[in-house]
């Protein structure tokens, strides 16, 4: 069976990108702190948000997906689920809460990642929720003319039990003798996490759900006002490609997991400089318009209600509408189609 050490992480001389990545994030975390110190109830804002897309963005990546009204009410927990999607949906956002709530009172065992699990499934009548595979699980590509490939074989069900349980061991001890940056400690741990691929449905999700405890118990808040699973989402491509990449040769200790710390490191930095974005946004007091404007200039190509919502959590839906249609009316922005499909993007300035 595969064997696991993290200890190698120490020993490891990591490139100039790992390393800069890692700096950059400390920054990034060290002004985050000092932003929640000056404006606290502005920023509690992004974390319902956050929540919201979070909840939607991880589920989506699995193809479980419901209308944004529904998706804010079972957030909100203002509705009882219809479907299995549904069901799905509110289990997630039943674990994230308590990963938000305690996540000081959760540590990283096998035990407590069985209880998150069974959460995951806590709205459905699902006999394997909270219990470790039961059959060969298989990770694999359908390509477009209809074949299917495996692309990776996990551990067999047998093994699963004391794998996940030398994972834990292994990052419980290295984390608490500091023996490694957690930064790179995590995406470790994740990654073997998804090679151990330890249910049979879900693995995707828990691992979403684990790096956000993860990164909390290491002093990383940045997920929750922030949506890293609508990151990863985003730029989900990437995430596989660079998943796949770090698993050859796994079973035999031989991988290199350079590209998915890089892209895991790459996207908690980004969802940092995400919220230091929005912090500048409700720093000075300023009109409704003023703001809405401000983060429109922020993006770059298209983009929709939604994004300009994510980036003024002290505005309401209605305000923004009705700033992004002066913004249209004064040739500031274009909008494209129509209901849920309308775009906008930036006019370009003539010199």
């Amino acid at each position: 069976m595969r064997t696991f050490n993290y200890s190698v992480i120490q020993k490891t001389k990591w490139d100039s990108e790992i390393l800069g990545l890692i700096a950059a994030i400390y920054k990034e975390a060290g002004k985050q702190e000092l932003y929640l110190k000056q404006k606290p109830e502005e920023m509690e804002k992004l974390v319902e948000i956050a929540k919201i897309q979070s909840t939607e963005a991880s589920n989506a990546i699995e193809g479980i997906v419901t209308t944004n009204t529904r998706m804010r009410q079972l957030v909100e927990e203002k509705t009882a689920p219809r479907n299995r999607n549904e069901q799905e949906i509110a289990g997630y956002r039943d674990a994230l809460n308590i990963i938000h709530e305690d996540f000081d009172a959760i540590p990283v065992t096998r035990n407590y990642i069985l209880q998150l699990h069974g959460i995951l499934y806590s709205h459905m009548n699902n006999p394997l929720a909270g219990r470790t595979k039961n059959v060969q699980n298989y990770i694999s590509s359908t390509w477009p003319d209809g074949h299917t490939e495996t692309l990776f074989t996990p551990l067999a069900p047998y093994e699963t039990p004391e794998a996940l349980d030398r994972i834990c061991e292994e990052y419980n001890r290295v984390i608490g003798n500091m023996e490694a940056e957690p930064l790179i400690v995590i995406p470790v741990f994740i990654h073997d996490f998804l090679c151990i691929h330890p249910f049979n449905d879900g693995n995707g999700r828990m691992s979403r759900l684990l790096t956000t405890l993860m990164l909390y118990r290491n002093g990383f808040y940045v997920g929750k006002y922030i949506s890293l699973e609508a990151k990863i989402a985003k730029n989900k491509d990437l995430y596989y490609e660079a998943l796949q990449q770090s698993q050859t040769g796994w079973h035999d200790g031989n991988e290199d997991v350079l590209p998915f710390i890089k892209y895991l490191l790459g996207t908690i930095l980004s969802a940092y400089r995400d919220f230091g974005t929005r912090f500048e946004l409700v720093e000075i007091k300023r009109p409704a318009l003023e703001i809405v404007r401000l983060a429109t200039m922020n993006k770059i190509g298209r983009f929709s209600k939604q994004d300009i919502i994510g980036l003024c959590p002290s505005l309401s839906a209605s305000s923004i509408e009705v700033a992004l249609r002066k913004l249209v009316t004064s040739g500031e922005l274009e909008r494209e189609g129509r209901g849920k499909s309308i775009r906008y993007h930036r006019m370009q300035r003539s010199l």
